[in-house]
């Protein structure tokens, strides 16, 4: 019995570790960055708008940050998201633009590290 229980136990860790996902879809990110942010964030629509419109200016193109690495993708992003508002608040803005992001394996083991790309801007 005492066997079973832990072979049991074995097999739940391994299908849930297993499960963790390693990366998100381009709409998950764009869905899921934003609530976990203080910045604002802009899409890259919007950016090329307000700077027309005169409501934000850019502080710093094309910043890149790599998230420390969390147990699940979502942990990922939530690192990436404290990154990106430190850099958004040391640039002296309130907003940014989300330009490119992905994960990149970065052992044998099959591990992943979000790496991403924004600009910092100043909007009214």
């Amino acid at each position: 019995m005492n066997k079973f229980i832990k072979l049991n136990l074995i097999l739940g860790a391994t299908l849930f570790f297993a499960s963790c996902a390693t990366s998100m879809s381009p709409i998950e990110v764009n869905n899921t960055l934003p609530t976990l942010t203080k910045s604002k964030y802009i899409t890259q629509a919007q950016a090329q708008e307000s700077t027309k419109t005169n409501s934000c200016r850019y502080l710093v193109k094309g910043r890149k940050y790599s998230a420390p690495i969390g147990l699940t993708s979502k942990d990922d992003l939530r690192n990436g998201a404290r990154g990106i508002d430190e850099w958004v608040k040391l640039d002296g803005g309130n907003a940014y633009v989300l330009t490119n992001f992905n994960w990149i394996t970065v052992d044998h083991n099959g591990s992943t590290q979000l790496h991403i790309e924004f600009d910092t801007m100043l909007c009214e």
